[in-house]
């Protein structure tokens, strides 16, 4: 079998997990820039490896199809692929330390990896403005990333790769 395709069970599985990264992050959408995506992206990257991007934008589409599309709509197209190119360089830690400086860390630089669209959308003074303003959702995206990853990290690690186990075979 090749492992680069898809099963049928692999496709259902990443549909789910898209639709409830998309459900957990509306259902924490009163609290500001407290959200369990950076979390799941995550997870999946150290899990699936590559296949990732599967769940990924699954939720991402969800995003547009609800919220419609917006100059942000272009930053999730990267934003989320930059957190798991660094999780799956990082996959083999082991340490909820370092997953939750990784996800604070990720949080805090949440506006400077989305400044780039503002730039050329409105230029260098728009794009610069635009994320210095955001600098105190970024601080809160970034303290609630880490306390979100250092408590849930290592729980959903172990969880996911034990649901994940079956859908390995066809």
């Amino acid at each position: 079998m090749d492992k680069r395709r898809l099963t049928p069970k692999q496709v259902a599985l990443f549909g789910i997990l898209g639709a409830l990264t998309f459900a957990a992050k509306l259902a924490l959408s009163p609290l500001p820039n407290i959200e369990p995506v950076s979390l799941m992206v995550m997870l999946f990257a150290v899990t699936f490896g590559l296949k990732c991007l599967y769940p990924i934008y699954v939720y991402v589409v969800m995003e547009y199809l609800v919220f419609g599309f917006h100059l942000w709509s272009i930053n999730y197209l990267y934003v989320w692929t930059v957190l798991a190119l660094i999780a799956l360089l990082l996959r083999k830690q082991d340490s909820p330390l370092l997953w939750a400086v990784v996800s604070g860390g990720f949080g805090l630089l949440f506006g400077a990896l989305c400044a780039p669209v503002y730039l050329f959308t409105g230029g260098p003074a728009f794009a610069l403005t635009w994320w210095l303003s955001g600098i105190p959702f970024d601080l809160m995206h970034g303290a609630g990333n880490f306390v979100i990853a250092l408590l849930l990290f290592q729980p959903g690690r172990k969880l996911l790769e034990k649901l994940y186990r079956p859908f390995l075979t066809p």
